[in-house]
């Protein structure tokens, strides 16, 4: 594989794997012995890609706007518009202006032609069945999982009974007909899922569980995924 074009998928494969990234594991992405992974490394710093990290303590790529724009194929700008064009429809307010920003930037980047392909894509989404419009409290949420803070919140029970929790919310999913948040319980001290439509009342604290969110949600992930 010639030089340019495997710097380019060891870029790539930092950008799409969780960070850190350790180097054995990107080693066996890219197909490289760890020696040349050290040394491809080296290359892309030297070439002013911003990579923290060391052998050992794994790699997380910076994204630094001094480094070419990238180039799309076909493909993956349709993948582009059609995952935007769901997050429009799936979000809340912020979300689909967010979508609608960040389709604005990318397609302007693009040369004309790829811009013709993104403007005229061979792909539209149409949903005749709606979700119902995300809760209020979607972005409430949003801000405590960057933030790492605990929220308190009243939740309806399947039993019709509410409860009042403090979780430390992980993650929201998007699910066919609801949203769901992936949190751990503080009053269970386990892992929980939350139907984002049951919740009555949702509150930030300044209860603060960071840095374990990254780690709690891949534990919790790992999880569902051997009960499926």
């Amino acid at each position: 594989m010639p030089r340019a074009d495997r710097l380019l998928r060891l870029l790539t494969t930092i950008r799409m794997l969780p960070q850190p990234v350790t180097a054995a594991r990107l080693a066996e992405e890219t197909g490289v012995s760890p020696r040349q992974l050290y040394r491809d490394i080296d290359a892309l710093r030297a070439g002013g890609a911003l990579i923290d990290g060391a052998a050992g303590l794994g790699y997380t790529l910076t994204e630094d706007p001094a480094l070419p724009p990238q180039m799309f194929t076909r493909l993956e700008v349709e993948a582009l518009v059609l995952g935007l064009a769901e997050v429009r429809l799936a979000g809340d307010e912020a979300l689909a202006r967010a979508a609608d920003a960040a389709l604005a930037k990318i397609v302007a980047t693009l040369p004309d032609r790829v811009q013709r392909q993104a403007i005229h894509t061979a792909h539209q989404v149409y949903r005749f069945e709606r979700r119902p419009p995300a809760p209020l409290h979607l972005a409430l949420l949003r801000e405590a999982i960057w933030q790492e803070e605990a929220v308190d919140l009243n939740y309806r029970a399947r039993d019709g009974a509410e409860t009042s929790r403090r979780i430390w919310p992980l993650s929201v999913v998007f699910l066919d007909r609801t949203l769901m948040c992936l949190a751990w319980c503080c009053l269970r001290q386990d892992f929980r899922r939350f139907h984002l439509a049951e919740m009555t009342s949702v509150a930030r604290t300044a209860d603060s569980f960071r840095p374990r969110r990254v780690a709690l949600l891949r534990e919790m992930l790992a999880r569902m995924r051997q009960a499926v």
